[in-house]
Protein backbone atom coordinates (compact mmCIF):
# COMPACT_ATOMS: atom_id res chain seq x y z
CA UNK A 1 0.00 0.00 0.00
CA UNK A 2 0.64 3.47 -0.55
CA UNK A 3 0.05 6.98 -0.07
CA UNK A 4 -2.10 9.70 -1.86
CA UNK A 5 -2.08 13.38 -1.39
CA UNK A 6 -5.41 14.81 -2.37
CA UNK A 7 -4.60 18.00 -1.13
CA UNK A 8 -2.13 20.53 -0.65
CA UNK A 9 -2.03 24.58 0.78
CA UNK A 10 0.70 27.03 2.06
CA UNK A 11 1.37 30.31 3.96
CA UNK A 12 3.83 32.70 4.36
CA UNK A 13 3.96 35.91 5.79
CA UNK A 14 3.47 39.36 3.57
CA UNK A 15 6.68 41.10 5.30
CA UNK A 16 9.31 39.81 2.70
CA UNK A 17 13.03 40.92 3.99
CA UNK A 18 15.54 40.55 1.42
CA UNK A 19 19.32 40.44 1.53
CA UNK A 20 19.78 44.08 1.35
CA UNK A 21 17.57 44.65 4.20
CA UNK A 22 19.93 42.48 6.12
CA UNK A 23 23.04 44.46 5.43
CA UNK A 24 21.44 47.38 6.80
CA UNK A 25 21.93 45.65 10.38
CA UNK A 26 24.71 43.14 9.88
CA UNK A 27 28.20 43.05 8.32
CA UNK A 28 27.27 41.28 5.03
CA UNK A 29 25.73 42.12 1.16
CA UNK A 30 23.34 40.47 -1.02
CA UNK A 31 26.63 38.61 -3.11
CA UNK A 32 27.93 37.29 0.08
CA UNK A 33 24.68 35.22 1.03
CA UNK A 34 23.76 34.51 -2.45
CA UNK A 35 27.04 32.95 -3.69
CA UNK A 36 26.99 30.87 0.14
CA UNK A 37 23.27 29.90 0.26
CA UNK A 38 21.49 31.17 -3.27
CA UNK A 39 18.73 32.95 -0.60
CA UNK A 40 17.70 36.01 -1.88
CA UNK A 41 14.76 36.50 -0.01
CA UNK A 42 12.60 35.26 2.93
CA UNK A 43 8.96 35.75 4.42
CA UNK A 44 9.02 36.88 8.50
CA UNK A 45 6.30 36.76 10.65
CA UNK A 46 5.38 40.22 12.21
CA UNK A 47 2.11 39.68 14.56
CA UNK A 48 1.13 36.49 13.87
CA UNK A 49 2.19 32.68 15.80
CA UNK A 50 2.96 29.67 14.29
CA UNK A 51 -0.83 27.90 15.00
CA UNK A 52 -2.33 30.95 12.69
CA UNK A 53 -0.04 30.22 10.52
CA UNK A 54 -0.27 26.73 10.66
CA UNK A 55 -4.46 26.84 10.40
CA UNK A 56 -4.45 28.60 7.23
CA UNK A 57 -2.26 26.31 5.55
CA UNK A 58 -4.38 23.63 6.30
CA UNK A 59 -7.31 25.22 5.55
CA UNK A 60 -6.15 25.61 2.38
CA UNK A 61 -4.89 21.84 2.00
CA UNK A 62 -8.46 21.10 3.24
CA UNK A 63 -9.99 23.56 0.36
CA UNK A 64 -7.46 22.06 -2.30
CA UNK A 65 -8.88 18.16 -1.62
CA UNK A 66 -12.94 19.46 -1.17
CA UNK A 67 -13.05 17.82 2.68
CA UNK A 68 -14.59 19.02 5.25
CA UNK A 69 -12.49 19.35 8.80
CA UNK A 70 -14.79 16.55 10.30
CA UNK A 71 -13.51 13.60 7.59
CA UNK A 72 -9.90 14.45 9.19
CA UNK A 73 -8.95 11.26 11.45
CA UNK A 74 -5.10 12.72 12.94
CA UNK A 75 -3.57 15.80 12.71
CA UNK A 76 0.12 15.76 12.68
CA UNK A 77 2.11 18.75 13.12
CA UNK A 78 5.99 19.19 12.73
CA UNK A 79 7.69 21.94 14.25
CA UNK A 80 10.87 22.70 16.13
CA UNK A 81 9.07 26.50 16.82
CA UNK A 82 5.88 25.64 18.72
CA UNK A 83 4.08 28.38 20.01
CA UNK A 84 3.62 26.25 23.81
CA UNK A 85 5.78 23.73 25.24
CA UNK A 86 1.87 22.22 25.65
CA UNK A 87 -0.53 21.77 24.76
CA UNK A 88 0.59 20.57 21.32
CA UNK A 89 0.37 22.75 18.48
CA UNK A 90 -1.33 20.16 16.52
CA UNK A 91 -4.50 20.41 19.29
CA UNK A 92 -4.13 24.17 18.55
CA UNK A 93 -4.42 23.91 14.75
CA UNK A 94 -6.70 21.59 14.81
CA UNK A 95 -9.00 23.44 17.71
CA UNK A 96 -8.37 27.06 15.31
CA UNK A 97 -9.74 25.23 12.28
CA UNK A 98 -12.56 23.62 14.12
CA UNK A 99 -11.46 20.14 13.96
CA UNK A 100 -13.11 18.59 17.38
CA UNK A 101 -12.53 14.71 17.20
CA UNK A 102 -9.05 13.29 15.66
CA UNK A 103 -5.85 12.30 16.85
CA UNK A 104 -3.59 15.17 17.17
CA UNK A 105 0.39 15.11 17.92
CA UNK A 106 3.27 16.77 17.27
CA UNK A 107 6.57 15.78 15.49
CA UNK A 108 10.33 17.39 16.12
CA UNK A 109 12.26 15.64 13.87
CA UNK A 110 14.00 19.11 13.13
CA UNK A 111 13.96 19.57 9.26
CA UNK A 112 13.87 16.23 8.16
CA UNK A 113 10.22 16.30 9.99
CA UNK A 114 7.94 16.22 7.23
CA UNK A 115 9.42 13.26 5.63
CA UNK A 116 9.05 11.52 9.33
CA UNK A 117 5.43 12.73 9.38
CA UNK A 118 4.55 10.86 6.07
CA UNK A 119 5.79 8.24 6.90
CA UNK A 120 3.85 7.60 10.40
CA UNK A 121 0.89 9.09 8.26
CA UNK A 122 1.65 6.07 5.98
CA UNK A 123 1.92 3.39 8.74
CA UNK A 124 -1.53 4.52 10.59
CA UNK A 125 -3.13 5.03 7.06
CA UNK A 126 -1.95 0.55 6.96
CA UNK A 127 -3.83 -0.19 9.96
CA UNK A 128 -7.07 0.27 8.79
CA UNK A 129 -7.98 2.59 11.60
CA UNK A 130 -7.51 5.87 10.03
CA UNK A 131 -8.54 7.14 6.39
CA UNK A 132 -7.45 10.41 5.96
CA UNK A 133 -4.13 12.51 7.40
CA UNK A 134 -3.68 15.96 7.68
CA UNK A 135 -0.29 16.61 7.93
CA UNK A 136 0.84 20.36 8.97
CA UNK A 137 4.43 22.05 8.86
CA UNK A 138 3.76 25.16 10.65
CA UNK A 139 7.56 26.97 11.17
CA UNK A 140 8.16 30.23 13.05
CA UNK A 141 12.46 30.44 13.33
CA UNK A 142 12.25 33.59 13.67
CA UNK A 143 11.75 33.01 17.18
CA UNK A 144 15.48 31.80 18.10
CA UNK A 145 17.52 33.44 15.82
CA UNK A 146 20.66 35.86 16.93
CA UNK A 147 20.20 39.18 14.44
CA UNK A 148 23.84 39.83 15.36
CA UNK A 149 24.93 36.29 14.33
CA UNK A 150 25.74 36.87 10.69
CA UNK A 151 26.51 33.28 10.20
CA UNK A 152 22.77 32.21 10.42
CA UNK A 153 20.25 34.63 10.97
CA UNK A 154 20.42 35.00 6.92
CA UNK A 155 19.28 31.40 6.82
CA UNK A 156 16.15 31.50 7.56
CA UNK A 157 12.35 31.87 7.62
CA UNK A 158 9.02 31.35 8.60
CA UNK A 159 5.88 29.57 6.94
CA UNK A 160 3.55 26.72 6.74
CA UNK A 161 2.70 24.22 4.91
CA UNK A 162 -0.29 21.24 4.92
CA UNK A 163 -0.92 17.85 2.82
CA UNK A 164 -4.20 15.73 3.16
CA UNK A 165 -3.20 12.52 2.92
CA UNK A 166 -4.93 9.15 1.94
CA UNK A 167 -3.92 5.28 1.40
CA UNK A 168 -3.25 4.39 -1.99
CA UNK A 169 -2.70 1.12 -3.70
CA UNK A 170 0.21 2.72 -5.32
CA UNK A 171 4.33 2.75 -4.86
CA UNK A 172 5.91 3.63 -1.61
CA UNK A 173 8.97 3.34 -0.26
CA UNK A 174 11.29 5.21 2.70
CA UNK A 175 14.60 5.45 4.35
CA UNK A 176 14.04 6.93 7.80
CA UNK A 177 17.24 7.40 9.77
CA UNK A 178 19.04 9.54 12.87
CA UNK A 179 22.86 9.77 13.83
CA UNK A 180 22.23 10.74 17.30
CA UNK A 181 25.88 11.36 17.62
CA UNK A 182 25.72 14.67 16.06
CA UNK A 183 22.51 15.54 18.17
CA UNK A 184 24.34 19.29 19.40
CA UNK A 185 25.53 20.19 16.15
CA UNK A 186 22.08 22.31 15.98
CA UNK A 187 20.87 23.50 18.84
CA UNK A 188 18.53 25.56 21.09
CA UNK A 189 18.63 25.94 24.71
CA UNK A 190 16.02 25.96 26.86
CA UNK A 191 16.52 28.39 30.27
CA UNK A 192 17.52 26.08 33.08
CA UNK A 193 14.82 24.78 35.85
CA UNK A 194 14.01 26.89 38.45
CA UNK A 195 12.51 25.90 41.80
CA UNK A 196 12.38 26.62 45.67
CA UNK A 197 14.16 23.52 46.37
CA UNK A 198 17.19 23.39 43.90
CA UNK A 199 20.20 22.81 45.82
CA UNK A 200 22.76 22.09 43.08
CA UNK A 201 23.63 23.77 39.87
CA UNK A 202 22.87 22.79 36.59
CA UNK A 203 25.69 21.23 34.33
CA UNK A 204 25.80 20.43 30.76
CA UNK A 205 28.18 17.70 29.84
CA UNK A 206 29.70 19.95 26.94
CA UNK A 207 31.48 22.89 27.77
CA UNK A 208 30.58 25.21 24.45
CA UNK A 209 26.50 24.14 25.35
CA UNK A 210 27.48 25.20 28.76
CA UNK A 211 27.87 28.50 27.82
CA UNK A 212 25.90 28.88 24.39
CA UNK A 213 23.09 31.56 24.79
CA UNK A 214 19.42 30.44 25.64
CA UNK A 215 16.62 30.89 22.92
CA UNK A 216 19.26 31.31 20.15
CA UNK A 217 20.07 28.13 17.48
CA UNK A 218 23.21 27.33 17.36
CA UNK A 219 24.81 25.44 14.59
CA UNK A 220 27.90 24.25 13.59
CA UNK A 221 28.27 24.56 10.21
CA UNK A 222 31.19 23.28 8.43
CA UNK A 223 30.11 19.83 10.11
CA UNK A 224 26.31 19.79 9.56
CA UNK A 225 27.18 20.68 5.37
CA UNK A 226 29.42 17.54 5.80
CA UNK A 227 26.45 15.26 6.76
CA UNK A 228 24.01 17.07 4.58
CA UNK A 229 26.01 16.10 1.74
CA UNK A 230 26.27 12.57 2.55
CA UNK A 231 23.09 11.72 4.18
CA UNK A 232 21.21 13.37 1.77
CA UNK A 233 21.86 11.47 -1.85
CA UNK A 234 22.17 8.28 0.65
CA UNK A 235 18.69 8.54 1.64
CA UNK A 236 17.20 8.41 -1.93
CA UNK A 237 19.51 5.72 -2.83
CA UNK A 238 18.29 3.56 -0.03
CA UNK A 239 15.30 4.62 -0.65
CA UNK A 240 15.25 3.85 -4.54
CA UNK A 241 16.17 0.25 -3.56
CA UNK A 242 13.54 -0.40 -1.24
CA UNK A 243 10.76 0.58 -3.92
CA UNK A 244 13.18 -1.67 -6.86
CA UNK A 245 13.39 1.44 -9.46
CA UNK A 246 16.66 2.86 -10.42
CA UNK A 247 17.40 6.16 -9.42
CA UNK A 248 16.45 7.30 -13.40
CA UNK A 249 13.08 6.40 -12.71
CA UNK A 250 12.38 9.14 -10.24
CA UNK A 251 10.72 11.84 -11.93
CA UNK A 252 11.11 14.84 -9.41
CA UNK A 253 13.29 15.18 -6.22
CA UNK A 254 12.25 17.66 -3.73
CA UNK A 255 14.73 18.19 -1.19
CA UNK A 256 14.68 20.03 2.29
CA UNK A 257 15.79 23.72 1.10
CA UNK A 258 19.10 24.86 3.15
CA UNK A 259 21.54 25.57 1.31
CA UNK A 260 21.62 25.39 -2.53
CA UNK A 261 25.67 23.90 -2.75
CA UNK A 262 23.73 21.37 -0.52
CA UNK A 263 21.61 20.76 -2.89
CA UNK A 264 24.27 20.90 -5.53
CA UNK A 265 26.59 18.54 -4.33
CA UNK A 266 23.24 15.77 -3.53
CA UNK A 267 22.64 16.51 -7.51
CA UNK A 268 26.28 15.80 -8.43
CA UNK A 269 26.63 12.98 -6.01
CA UNK A 270 23.22 11.05 -7.05
CA UNK A 271 24.20 11.75 -11.15
CA UNK A 272 20.64 13.44 -11.94
CA UNK A 273 19.71 16.21 -13.74
CA UNK A 274 19.35 19.20 -11.74
CA UNK A 275 16.10 19.49 -13.84
CA UNK A 276 14.68 16.43 -11.72
CA UNK A 277 15.01 18.69 -8.61
CA UNK A 278 12.76 21.36 -7.17
CA UNK A 279 14.34 24.27 -5.55
CA UNK A 280 12.78 27.20 -4.13
CA UNK A 281 15.46 28.29 -1.94
CA UNK A 282 16.07 31.64 -3.76
CA UNK A 283 12.39 33.06 -2.43
CA UNK A 284 11.97 31.62 0.81
CA UNK A 285 15.11 30.41 2.51
CA UNK A 286 14.87 27.81 4.73
CA UNK A 287 11.41 26.85 7.05
CA UNK A 288 12.87 23.73 8.30
CA UNK A 289 10.00 20.96 8.08
CA UNK A 290 7.69 23.58 6.22
CA UNK A 291 10.34 23.56 2.93
CA UNK A 292 9.40 19.92 1.36
CA UNK A 293 5.26 20.29 1.84
CA UNK A 294 5.32 24.04 0.74
CA UNK A 295 7.39 23.01 -2.44
CA UNK A 296 4.66 20.21 -3.03
CA UNK A 297 2.12 22.91 -2.66
CA UNK A 298 3.47 25.34 -5.03
CA UNK A 299 3.83 22.26 -7.64
CA UNK A 300 0.38 20.94 -6.84
CA UNK A 301 -0.98 24.33 -7.27
CA UNK A 302 1.09 24.93 -10.92
CA UNK A 303 -0.13 21.84 -11.91
CA UNK A 304 3.05 20.57 -12.36
CA UNK A 305 2.07 16.68 -10.70
CA UNK A 306 1.42 13.89 -12.88
CA UNK A 307 -0.48 11.12 -12.04
CA UNK A 308 2.04 8.56 -11.79
CA UNK A 309 4.81 10.42 -11.28
CA UNK A 310 7.59 9.09 -8.96
CA UNK A 311 8.46 11.67 -6.61
CA UNK A 312 10.79 11.62 -4.23
CA UNK A 313 10.88 13.74 -1.35
CA UNK A 314 14.38 14.12 0.95
CA UNK A 315 15.36 16.02 4.19
CA UNK A 316 17.86 16.39 7.27
CA UNK A 317 17.65 17.96 10.02
CA UNK A 318 19.38 19.01 13.72
CA UNK A 319 19.80 15.58 15.69
CA UNK A 320 21.22 14.56 13.18
CA UNK A 321 17.63 13.02 11.20
CA UNK A 322 17.24 12.36 7.61
CA UNK A 323 15.40 10.33 5.73
CA UNK A 324 13.74 9.93 2.18
CA UNK A 325 9.98 9.20 0.72
CA UNK A 326 9.74 8.07 -2.87
CA UNK A 327 5.83 7.36 -3.44
CA UNK A 328 3.20 7.82 -6.75
CA UNK A 329 1.29 10.54 -7.37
Amino acid sequence: MGIQIIGAGMYVPETIVSNEDFAKIVDTSDEWITTRTGIKTRHIADGELAYQMGAKAALRALEDANMAVEQVDMVLVTTVTADCLTPSLACMIANEIGIEDAICMDINAACAGYVFALDIAKKYLDSGDLQTVLIVSAEMLTRMIDYTDRSTCVLFGDGAAATIVKKSDSLYASCIKSSPKGAMKIYTKLPEPKHPFQTKTYRWNDEDVAKAPIGMIQMAGNDVYKFATTAMPQAVELAAQKANISLDEIDLIIPHQANVRIINTAIKKLKLPPEKFYINIEEFGNISSACIPLGLAQLKAAGRLKQGDKICLVGFGAGLTYGAVIFEY
